[in-house]
């Protein structure tokens, strides 16, 4: 019987495999599985397909008004942040109410015509066809904290400021000041039940 001695030197070189993890030799994971989750890139204009045809002239409505109920009016502002626009929506109680909604080369308040200043290259005018108040009380049904700066708006990439401007003769005035005249488009929703939203949509860029 021929016996085989085993060299120093085999002894090192299994030593060395049985000392690599058994993860170096496992199959690459695949992107996505439940071995690697896959972390989500943040939502850019450059990762999404940007809606197109918006404009920058006027945007009106106005034959709602006569439609919608006495018991319509503004309960609040808000902003919102998305890949390719930044959006702006006033909430309304009763169902979806006219608007007008356009550049101007300045804001001034309901009634008094005071200027109301505002930050940025461009500003749009928004005009609710409903008032910050109960029309058969009287009561206040909006009341800003600061009129100046209704949301916090400071790391938006398109608006600068968003201003009060007043309520008066049944309808409400905000000031949206922009980086520049950008193209933007305006609609209304019905919801959530009997509450309606007026939403304008200002695009990052052309």
């Amino acid at each position: 019987m021929r016996i085989h001695h085993i060299t120093p030197k085999a002894i090192l070189t299994a030593a060395a495999v049985l000392a690599v993890p058994a993860a170096a030799f496992a199959a690459p994971s695949v992107a996505g599985s439940s071995a690697a989750p896959r972390t989500a890139a943040p939502l850019t204009s450059a990762s999404v397909s940007c809606p197109t045809g918006w404009g920058s002239l006027p945007e009106a409505n106005n034959r709602v008004r006569a439609a919608t109920p006495a018991t319509t009016a503004v309960t609040g502002v808000r902003t919102g942040r998305h890949a390719c626009f930044d959006r702006f929506v006033v909430d309304m109680t009763g169902g979806p109410t006219g608007y007008d909604v356009r550049y101007v080369s300045s804001v001034h308040q309901d009634g008094s015509g005071f200027l109301v200043p505002l930050r940025g290259g461009a500003k749009l005018q928004i005009v609710v066809r409903a008032p910050a108040y109960d029309i058969d009380t009287g009561k206040t049904t909006y009341a800003p904290k600061n009129a100046k700066e209704l949301t916090n708006v400071r790391a938006y990439s398109t608006f600068r400021q968003v201003a009060f401007a007043g309520s008066f003769e049944g309808q409400t005035t905000i000031g949206l000041g922009v980086r520049a005249r950008l193209p933007f488009r305006v609609f209304t929703l019905a919801g959530p039940g009997s509450a309606s939203r007026l939403v304008v949509d200002v695009a990052h860029h052309w």
